[in-house]
This record gives structure tokens, C-alpha cells and sequence, in this order.
């Protein structure tokens, strides 16, 4: 799997996803805040297939690989 996503992206994701999820799902009580979910996954996974489309690549080389 090629990772496509740097570290402070996946960073950037994983804080709004979980914020989104916190704030929207739990405090607002709104079943909106499962859109949390889509930042949240991507980040953990270190890939985004939007990026794959639009040939978008933020990994630095010196970046560990995930395997």
C-alpha cells in the first residue's frame, strides 16, 4: 500500500477527525459527527485516496515507511 500522506497531515486529520467525533457526535449529540470518521481513517491509515486521484503526495522521503 503507498502512503501518500506526510506526518504532520496525518497529525492534522487524526486531531480534526477526533474533534469532529467529540464535539459534533458526542457534546451536540448530532449522528453528523460520524463524518469525524473519514478524517480519523485516513490519517491512521496514512493514505488518501482523493490524493491518489489527484496525484497529491505530501510524504516527505524522509518519512518511515508503513508497512
Amino acid at each position: 500500500m503507498n502512503v501518500n500522506e506526510g506526518t504532520t497531515d496525518k497529525v492534522i486529520r487524526i486531531v480534526i477527525g477526533l474533534v469532529i467525533i467529540i464535539i459534533v457526535g458526542f457534546v451536540m449529540q448530532s449522528w453528523w459527527g460520524l463524518l469525524g470518521i473519514v478524517p480519523l481513517i485516513t490519517g491512521i491509515a496514512s493514505r488518501c485516496p482523493l490524493y491518489s486521484i489527484l496525484g497529491i503526495n505530501t510524504c516527505r522521503k524522509t518519512d518511515p515507511p508503513v508497512k
